[in-house]
């Protein structure tokens, strides 16, 4: 019960604040990341791993809405 209130308060707390475009990517891609790695017994590994696949897909997001815009 204590794990679920506790979980249940971070997933409040992470929702109720605004990130930039790129720490969305970073936090979107460690829990992904981090789901992933659970389930191979290395979910530090699969988090930090998931927010660095994240950050760069963020990135590269970014840049061509950039480059799509001017065509």
């Amino acid at each position: 019960m204590r794990k679920l209130i506790i979980a249940a308060t971070a997933v409040t707390l992470l929702g109720s604040v605004s990130v930039s475009e790129a720490q969305a990517g970073c936090v979107t891609g460690a829990i992904v990341g981090g789901i992933a790695g659970h389930f191979a017994h290395h979910g530090l590994a699969g988090a930090a791993a998931g927010c660095a696949a994240g950050h760069y897909a963020s990135r590269y997001r970014r840049t061509h809405r950039v480059y799509h815009r001017a065509y």
